[in-house]
């Protein structure tokens, strides 16, 4: 691995805090001025709860890994408070100020490791993975993400370029975790797959629009109204954010539609439609979409096999992607990049 790749590894290679409900609790009210409950949410790199006061208003309460770098968080920030500012409507979460009045603070916990604390707005609503997948849906959440995209067009900061693994133009770093996937057939189908990105995509993402994204828009991030499964009330989990090519943003979503249909490009081509109908993708970024696609089940696939080896305490959250991503792959196969990419784009051609 690289010196860039080490650092993009430091996040997924560095344990949670793990910080007790009461200790928890006491941090929130030094910093905040909030007394309540203190309910665990779950996460990748940073430990999250989900704070309740006596009378009912809730709050995201995350405490960064301690290898995440400050600007990063301050990266996060910045883009949450440009979004509020340019686009109100869009159900994202906002920042609680400090006591203090700052976005952030830093903190030394226990063990004497420095990290960062924020705090941000609950929102209500139903995970989509908990209801039932429609076409109407499929066509929101393409929408609403191409709004999204929109509104962070403009966004910059110097932490934007911060480095990821969980990158889809950057898949390639990932070629020595090959060796981590001991099954024969599995290893065979994700070596393809590399040798697809190497050869077809890689050379072309330098010709294609680059801005912030989201990059990780999916079924556990994008919530719906609990009556209306068709309206969607939020976005959550900005910490996969990062400067990178915008057809990644549109792959990566489309990827976790897979699933659910007898014909597994049902959904992503709904999706990716919907998208195009409100934020059109160029020649260019349709000529790859696909291919970028089966590059997220690529990554989710190595990563989540490496770090469920690292970590078998958290095996179940990071292999909860796991099985759809290998289905998807297997599925993906078959077909040519060019079948592939026309029955994505079945409702943009």
């Amino acid at each position: 691995m690289t010196a860039n790749g080490s650092i993009a590894t430091a996040a997924l290679s560095t344990a949670a805090p793990c910080l007790t409900p009461d200790e928890v609790g006491a941090l929130v009210s030094r910093v905040y001025g909030i007394n309540g409950s203190v309910k665990s949410l779950v996460g990748e790199r940073d430990q999250n709860c989900c704070i309740e006061t006596r009378d009912g208003m809730r709050y995201v309460f995350k405490i960064s890994n301690s290898s995440e770098p400050v600007s990063v968080v301050d990266f996060q920030i910045a883009a949450l408070e440009h979004i509020a500012r340019v686009a109100p409507d869009l159900p994202v979460p906002r920042v609680v100020r400090t006591l203090g009045g700052s976005t952030r603070d830093s903190v030394i916990l226990a063990d004497g490791v420095p990290t960062t604390v924020r705090m941000l707005s609950y929102l209500d609503g139903v995970q989509i993975r908990e209801t039932p997948r429609t076409a109407l849906q499929c066509r929101a959440m393409g929408c609403v993400l191409a709004k999204l995209n929109l509104a962070l067009r403009d966004f910059a900061h110097p932490a934007a370029t911060h480095d990821l693994l969980w990158n889809v133009s950057t898949a390639h770093r990932l070629a020595p975790n090959l060796d981590v996937i001991v099954d024969a057939p599995r290893r065979a189908l994700a070596e393809l797959f590399m040798a697809r990105f190497n050869e077809h995509v890689l050379p072309r993402l330098a010709s294609v629009r680059s801005q912030v994204i989201h990059n990780d828009y999916h079924l556990y991030n994008v919530l719906v109204d609990p009556h209306d499964h068709e309206r969607v009330v939020g976005i959550i989990d900005f910490g996969d954010m990062l400067h990178a090519p915008l057809v990644g943003e549109v792959a990566t979503a489309a990827a976790f539609h897979m699933t659910g249909n007898a014909d597994p490009f049902e959904g992503p081509s709904q999706f990716v439609g919907a998208y195009h109908a409100t934020l059109p993708l160029s020649y260019e970024e349709q000529e790859i979409v696909a291919d970028l696609m089966a590059t997220r089940h690529l990554i989710t696939a190595l990563i989540s096999e490496w770090r469920a080896k690292r970590y078998p305490e958290n095996r179940a959250y990071i292999m909860r992607h796991n099985p759809a991503a290998w289905e998807a792959l297997s599925q993906m196969a078959g077909l040519s990049r060019a079948e592939a990419r026309d029955r994505l784009l079945t409702d943009v051609r």
